[in-house]
């Protein structure tokens, strides 16, 4: 961006500058700290100038918006069009419970719901297995057959409203429960808009919540993939997500490069199976953590839409600017929210909502500040998204599209975590000879990517207990605390009453009709058909969760029973 001229100007005047300003200062007082680097220990400079940026090129590295290579945004007017969806994370209890939140949500401004389920739903059991017992409705709502989803949307309109539903190992059942509601509220179903997470490929790599193995799992991922593109076209099939991988304890170029290579792996399966990426292409979307270090993570959002704008086309021959451009939602970083004087908490979720704003996210979820405690009450859910509403309505952040493009120091970062990921993608691609599917899936069974999260993990922890990361109220400015904030407690007979409408739903559905429905997915299973139809109708019949996923399981084995013997 500079000629040489320029920046031998530059150059002189930093040296110049360095002995006759800097050193004195440095020789009198010193600095905070010998070494200053980001949550993921990159380190970084004490100034950054035109020479940290000599190689870029305006229009083919940085750029404008809504336009290659996408570094400020995937729209010309980002948020000064439309804000991003305020999406917080909510589920409790029975549909009943939830409902009622989802609507309070609602009524207090937000403006996309998103659905958290509890672990039996997550695992595709039914409240009334015997290891579901004591986690019915604890950390997310209960859903065994389509009742539930009914009961869980009464009073809002399908057509009007965006939902996200962050589930894996059962998504597609929770996928056709949705379909099946919307074809109860005669909505069409090209209408419906929403996300599913769907992400199996970071579940083996970090949250760990799964049915089958691997590639039967990458199978289900793509028949929704493929049967959402030509139904439900306006649903995102797959979230494909960095923000477990973060949570898991990984750096920011890890989260970043490990699932911009899920991505991949899923484009390409796609791709074997004959379908077009410019068709289904658009349908994928993103979703990373942010964490504490500012502008780290702004440098982060900033690289994954130029790698994934570049790889799309040059990798896998998308045509459209809609197959290009990656669109993700965001969360704020879980692992940073302390039990320790939490609401200190309410600070880092600003800065790191603020950090997402400013890195272009599509949609916004910020952790309660209670959230290291217990699920969220409602008061910490109204501050939580409270904070979002700040940062759009009073804050100017929204006001300027990428305001931080053009800063040395933020783009010398978004150079920098670039080249990192794309060297792991680059280790992950040679794993697959050339297959980023069969090197993510290669990296899965080795344990490569459970290896590199768990050494940054072990890192940062060592950086902690020894004082060079701080924590503020954890290993720095500590106090006494003898108060706790009121924390949201699940009702004991939560499980009874949902255990209760499961049997109701068994007594009053036909179970000729249920067993026949359970008969075509399994004939689908074993034909190598996409297995949606049957699934929604057999969720239109009220098979349940159980039974649907028992399915899969008889077919291909349960995955824990084959790690076990392994």
């Amino acid at each position: 961006m500079f000629d040489e001229d320029e920046l031998d100007k530059i150059r002189e005047s930093a040296a110049e500058w360095e002995t006759e300003r800097r050193d004195p200062v440095l020789d009198a007082y010193g600095e905070r700290q010998d070494r200053f680097a980001t949550v993921s220990n990159l380190e970084v400079d004490r100034l950054y100038t035109p020479d940290d940026v000599e190689d870029m090129d305006f229009e083919e590295d940085i750029g404008f918006p809504g336009e290659p290579p996408y570094t400020r945004g995937v729209y010309p007017t980002m948020h000064r069009g439309r804000t991003w969806t305020m999406r917080q994370f909510a589920g409790f209890g029975t549909a009943e419970e939830t409902n009622e939140r989802f609507h309070y949500l609602i009524d207090e401004g937000q403006t996309g719901l998103s659905t958290a389920f509890d672990m039996p739903t997550l695992m595709g059991i039914d409240s009334d297995h015997k290891m579901s017992r004591g986690e019915v409705g604890k950390e997310g709502v209960a859903v065994d057959t389509l009742r539930d989803m009914e009961i869980l949307f009464d009073g809002i309109d399908l057509g009007e409203v965006s939902t996200s539903f962050t589930i894996n190992p059962s998504a597609a059942v929770i996928y056709a429960m949705y379909i099946a509601l919307a074809d109860q509220q005669d909505v069409p179903r090209e209408e419906i808009r929403g996300t599913l997470q769907n992400d199996m490929l970071k579940e083996f790599i970090a949250q760990k919540e799964w049915v089958v193995p691997p590639e039967p799992s990458l199978r289900v991922v793509t028949d929704i993939i493929e049967f959402s593109a030509e139904n439900t076209p306006k649903f995102k099939p797959v979230s494909i997500s960095g923000y477990h991988i973060r949570e898991a304890g990984s750096t920011a170029v890890e989260e970043l490069a490990f699932t911009l290579a899920d991505g991949m792996a899923y484009v390409e399966d796609c791709l074997d199976r004959g379908m077009d990426i410019d068709e289904f292409g658009p349908t994928l979307s993103f979703f990373f953590n942010s964490h504490n270090s500012f502008f780290e993570e702004i440098a982060k959002f900033r690289a994954a839409r130029r790698i994934w704008g570049r790889v799309t086309e040059e990798w896998y021959d998308a045509e459209t600017e809609a197959a290009r451009k990656l669109k993700f939602h965001t969360q704020t970083a879980g692992q940073s929210l302390t039990a320790q004087q939490p609401l200190n908490n309410i600070s880092r979720v600003t800065i790191q909502a603020l950090a997402a704003v400013l890195g272009g996210t599509q949609s916004l979820h910020t952790n309660s500040y209670d959230e290291a405690l217990a699920l969220p009450s409602e008061e910490a859910v109204r501050v939580a998204l409270r904070t979002q509403q700040i940062i759009a309505e009073e804050s100017g952040a929204a006001d300027i599209v990428d305001p931080l493009g053009g800063s040395f120091a933020v783009e010398s970062l978004t150079n920098e975590v670039e080249e990192e990921a794309m060297e792991y993608i680059e280790e992950i691609k040679e794993m697959g000879d050339g297959s980023m599917k069969d090197g993510v899936l290669r990296g899965i069974q080795d344990g490569y990517f459970q290896r590199e999260i768990q050494e940054s993990a072990y890192e940062y922890q060592e950086r902690v207990e020894r004082g060079e990361e701080t924590v503020v109220g954890v290993n720095k400015y500590e106090i006494e605390e003898d108060t706790e904030p009121e924390l949201l407690q699940v009702d004991k007979e939560t499980e009874r009453r949902q255990k209760d409408r499961l049997a109701q739903v068994k007594d009053e559905r036909d179970e000729e009709v249920v067993e026949a429905t359970l008969d075509e997915l399994d004939d689908a299973i074993r034909n190598g058909d996409n297995v949606v139809p049957p699934i929604i109708d057999a969720v239109k019949a009220y098979a349940t969760m159980g039974e649907i996923m028992g399915v899969f399981e008889d077919q291909y084995g349960s995955y824990q029973e084959t790690l076990s013997v392994a």
